[in-house]
């Protein structure tokens, strides 16, 4: 059961015996830190009053756990400086494709970072800043700045620590359609080569023994005589690891200018994140969310696939 900012958890009797701290850890999946913050802000309830976490519970006992944090506070909206020259650029509104309590699918236009790097205000973060008031926003995992497409985020830390469980566990399943340049040889296949940093050039990765582990999935969807359109799927996820895989391979996405791939139609990678699914830690239901192809995929896949 949840509320707004509390959820609640009802003791059943295969819980008897077991503690308050060990129903909060266990049952409602709260972490040692994050445990730590609840106590000292009161943010744990037995029957609606504040328990001895080492006291025993018994079937039918209520207990309440604040999961959006008084001093969770979604960042600041950009503050203009009206003498300044030039129009105001407004915040681009971001389509949700999924929301609950704690949790949302975003689907993230190319050209927009996730997360500011230095004092950018246009980020994911701040559009969603606008949309979640006084909520927290806790991206879950990453796009590249040019990639389109489903994000999970976090709406509180709470959520948070959910989300990352299933990414770290591997419940996170992402799902992308990628036009490569060239024809695959084979229909389906998966690309196992470690990844990490290019010494030579700042933000750029490569394949290296030294590197993580990295392994992608692909399936063929269509080809043309110069272009394949793949459906991949990710078992790990490493910076750039998509991008990186193909031009391993040798068929760098179109458009990865970064990568290999030459610029035509798409002004960008064609990379876009086109499904996400995972188990809901709380709801206890598959949640299956697909983002709509933006336009300049589009077009280019019309252009080489039709």
């Amino acid at each position: 059961m949840s509320r707004k900012d509390w959820i609640e958890y009802i003791v059943s009797e295969q819980d008897t015996g077991m503690n308050v701290e060990q129903i909060v850890r266990q049952k409602l999946n709260v972490s040692g830190r994050m445990m730590q913050r609840l106590t000292r802000s009161k943010g744990i309830l037995l029957n609606r009053k504040q328990p001895f976490l080492q006291r025993q519970v018994k079937a039918g006992d209520t207990i309440a756990v604040r999961v959006i944090e008084r001093q969770e506070q979604a960042p600041r909206e950009p503050q203009h400086d009206t003498k300044s020259e030039g129009p105001i650029t407004p915040m681009p509104s971001i389509d949700i494709l999924y929301e609950d309590d704690h949790l949302l699918i975003a689907n993230k236009p190319a050209g927009m970072m996730v997360h500011p790097i230095k004092q950018e205000t246009d980020t994911l973060v701040h559009a969603l800043a606008a949309v979640l008031a006084a909520q927290g926003v806790h991206p879950v995992h990453r796009l590249d700045k040019d990639t389109s497409g489903a994000i999970l985020v976090a709406k509180s830390s709470y959520g948070h620590q959910l989300a990352d469980r299933l990414l770290r566990e591997g419940g996170l399943h992402r799902e992308y359609l990628a036009v490569a340049s060239g024809v695959l040889s084979e229909g389906a296949g998966t690309i196992d080569a470690p990844i990490g940093r290019d010494a030579r050039h700042p933000t750029k990765r490569r394949v290296v023994e030294s590197g993580d582990p990295a392994i992608s999935h692909y399936e063929v969807q269509q080809t043309s005589e110069g272009m394949t359109l793949a459906r991949v799927w990710l078992e790990t996820g490493r910076t750039h690891q998509i991008r990186v895989h193909f031009a391993h391979i040798g068929h760098p996405l179109a458009g990865d200018t970064m990568y290999g791939g030459a610029r035509g139609l798409l002004r960008r990678q064609a990379l876009h994140a086109s499904k996400l699914s995972f188990l809901h830690p709380l709801l206890e239901k598959e949640i299956v969310v697909e983002a709509p192809i933006p336009t300049d995929m589009k077009r280019l896949m019309q252009a080489e696939f039709t």
